[in-house]
């Protein structure tokens, strides 16, 4: 036999499992890169609050999620 080639195994269930293997494995990925984060962009996110805090904020119709944002950033100094 050649120096380069794998032996073949001569067991017929060690090559049935060493094609199940080779098959089934998933090649190795690189971690996934974090997509640059825009200036300014939002988040979605789910944030569980009290419902009198939500009625507060909704009573004065749309843009209660902007005015959640900003009583946030004035909660954290900005």
């Amino acid at each position: 036999m050649t120096g380069n080639r794998p032996r073949r195994p001569s067991d017929p269930r060690q090559a049935a499992e060493a094609a199940f293997k080779a098959a089934t494995t998933k090649p190795p990925q690189d971690p996934p890169t974090k997509k640059p984060a825009l200036p300014n962009a939002k988040e979605i996110v789910s944030l569980r609050i009290d419902r009198e805090v939500l009625d507060h904020f909704q009573e004065a119709g749309p843009g209660w999620q902007d005015r959640i944002n900003e009583a946030l950033r004035k909660a954290i100094g900005k």
